[in-house]
């Protein structure tokens, strides 16, 4: 643990947190924030894409892609990720939290839109896209190498990030749920529920990106509106500590041991648990989830881009906020200096709405984890599909259900704490291939902005 503790402070040092944060901010001022300025576009097209019906040719629907993508981060970072954020680094990591989110939403612009730019069609007719496919195919030679780390650290994150993390919050939820009642969940309870999903998870892996985007069409938005009802109902209970809650996370920032009663009192452990949570739950920086989004079927790559931003404003502006509010708003201690997890944001909304919302809590959170294994499933695939081809894939997913039946027995610091390492591990090649292209980048950005067609992007270069 105690060497874990040590590559964690390295990968999550100054110079990553700048990096991100960095590059997120040159994105910003490039396009003029157009991540705020694309936004009421991008959730009248979200919204029009849910509602409607969407067909796809060569793909999976522009929905169907942003919901995989959601079903990635949508999950356990939005409950035990915040609760974590604020026992580790108090009410201020929240606003952290929120300019990682700001930044990320113009990162996931870029990662979505150049992966559809760079795309590729496998032997099977679909398309793959990703970090990986944007080095091999947008920059030179000398940075190829890049390509197949990024491809390796996304299998081996695939296990812990959008695995074990997963399946273990589950069954910390349903051990916690058990306690309130009394009962003791005894260790062939988590192999039978471990069990149990892996079968579930196995059923959609098999069928590939079709069934695994079906599927999340199906489970994100149902979870995320039950997580949403939930959420401003107990908000609308105590309504009258919501501002104070505000007062603690602004004040927190600057001064965060006059909120946490010097628990913790250094503003760089807000920083560090806010933008490394806030990249958990968004995964803005990481280029994971272009990998789902290369496979929409659209006219031009900004329209997938444009579901990037809504997916990182719903992700962590919206969802994330509602979950730190309801914590801070619901008058529980909070042990300050510990990674809390799920067992804290349930303590919180039991204390608001009663001990009956835990059951629901715990279901919403097992259809979380369900979609986000999937949606880090395919991602898991594409990536062992780059290095191994088709028999990876296979492989992959067999290791996959496996590593669902091993995580609901491990302890959830030691999985969290792998699993953030993995995050900025892989952040690395990603941002380096952002960086890179970000001209390509800012073409395509100017040719949607100014109605052009992608035929005629190039174009734009004198604009």
């Amino acid at each position: 643990m105690f060497f874990l503790q040590r590559v964690y402070s390295f990968v999550w040092g100054a110079p990553a947190l700048m990096l991100i944060l960095g590059i997120g901010l040159i994105l910003s001022i490039g396009t003029g924030f157009g991540q705020i300025r694309l936004l009421p576009r991008a959730c009248r097209r979200f919204f029009r894409k849910m509602f409607g019906k969407e067909g796809a040719t060569d793909g999976i629907s522009s929905f169907q892609a942003v919901c995989t993508a959601l079903a990635a981060t949508v999950g356990t970072g939005n409950l035990a990720g915040v609760a974590g954020a604020i026992a580790i680094g108090g009410p201020g990591a929240i606003f952290w939290m929120w300019l990682c989110g700001i930044l990320g939403m113009i990162l996931k612009c870029a990662e979505a839109t150049l992966a559809v730019h760079f795309r590729q069609k496998n032997e099977a007719g679909e398309y793959v896209g990703g970090p990986m496919y944007m080095i091999r195919h947008g920059l030179p030679r000398a940075f190829w190498p890049l390509a197949g780390i990024y491809a390796f650290l996304g299998v081996v994150a695939a296990f812990g990030v959008g695995n074990a993390t997963q399946i273990n919050t589950v069954i910390s939820a349903v051990e916690s749920m058990a306690w309130s009642y009394g009962y003791i969940l005894p260790p062939w309870c988590k192999l039978v529920l471990g069990l149990l999903l892996a079968v579930l998870i196995g059923l959609a892996l098999f069928g590939g990106a079709k069934r695994i985007g079906a599927t999340a069409e199906l489970l994100v938005p149902f979870a995320a509106g039950v997580y949403l009802l939930l959420g401003l109902g107990a908000l609308v209970l105590c309504y009258d500590r919501i501002p104070q809650a505000f007062v603690s996370i602004f004040r927190g920032v600057w001064d965060p041991g006059a909120v946490t009663g010097g628990a913790i009192g250094a503003m760089v452990m807000g920083l560090r648990a806010g933008v490394s949570r806030g990249v958990f739950t968004n995964e803005a920086g990481m280029g994971t989830a272009a990998i789902a989004h290369a496979s929409a079927s659209v006219a031009h790559p900004m329209e997938q881009g444009c579901m990037g931003i809504v997916e990182v404003f719903l992700d962590t502006v919206v969802i994330c906020t509602i979950t730190a509010l309801v914590i801070l708003c619901s008058g529980i201690g909070i042990p300050y200096g510990t990674d809390a997890g799920i067992g804290l944001t349930n303590t919180a909304f039991s204390h608001v709405l009663g001990p009956w919302v835990g059951i629901v809590i715990t279901f919403s959170l097992c259809l979380f984890a369900l979609a986000t294994v999937l949606g880090w499933g395919l991602y898991g695939i594409r990536c062992a599909q780059y290095l191994l081809g088709e028999h990876g894939a296979k492989l992959f997913s067999l290791m996959q259900i496996i590593t669902v039946v091993i995580a609901s027995m491990l302890r959830a610091e030691t999985v969290w704490l792998m699993a953030e390492i993995l995050n900025g591990l892989m952040a690395i090649p990603n941002l380096i291939a952002l960086w890179a292209l970000m001209p390509t980048f800012m073409k395509l950005y100017k040719s949607y902005l100014h109605g052009g067609t992608y035929e005629n992007f190039h174009q734009c270069e004198s604009l």
